[in-house]
């Protein structure tokens, strides 16, 4: 489950990334946007180099996760397991499809954005202080993730902690015997 949260959280927070909305207000252009706005909108935003930027966080993130799960297990782990599961993450990321995740991503921002709205994204990522959040985004992103980790991480030991809780009891109650839940019979 942490392992999945530590993939998960990033990319939303790269997903969010693209979605930030732009202040300045200079097209008003309400036709639907088109695969090539959104496109321009995505080549603006430096995707390639975001996804590289974002997908190091990442690793760093569950290198880190992995590092620490050695030191609790290793006793029971071979010696070679950090090394093992960083090159096997390593090639999780290298096959990852990225494109054919944006090329999936651009019917929804087709859906919630407008010609103008695009044109206004444009506008304002080509400003210095766009070009700026573009700059520090891969940095804010991945000192927010580092700080938001383990509160992410106490919250789903929480949660899974309260499912088995609950899962157990619901098991205890299923297993006790029909008579105990019937009202005795008197004679």
């Amino acid at each position: 489950m942490k392992r999945i949260v530590s993939f998960i959280v990033p990319v939303i927070a790269f997903v969010a990334v693209l979605s930030l909305s732009s202040f300045a207000q200079t097209s008003t252009d309400d036709s639907p946007a088109t695969k090539a706005d959104v496109e321009r909108y995505f080549h603006l935003m430096n995707t390639d180099d975001m996804m590289k930027k974002m997908t190091a966080a990442m690793a760093g993130s569950i290198q880190k996760m992995l590092h620490e799960q050695y030191l609790k297990h290793q006793d029971e782990l071979p010696a070679d397991y950090e090394s093992k599961m960083n090159k096997m993450m390593h090639d999780m990321f290298a096959d990852m499809p990225w494109n054919e995740m944006f090329e999936a991503m651009v019917p929804a921002y087709q859906k919630h954005l407008t010609k103008g709205d695009i044109d206004n994204l444009v506008a304002f990522y080509s400003t210095p202080t766009g070009a700026k959040v573009l700059h520090e985004m891969p940095a804010m992103m991945s000192e927010a993730m580092q700080d938001m980790m383990p509160i992410m991480t106490k919250h789903m030991e929480s949660i899974e902690t309260r499912l088995k809780k609950e899962t157990d009891d619901m098991i205890a109650q299923g297993k006790k015997p029909a008579d105990d839940k019937a009202p005795a019979a008197h004679n």
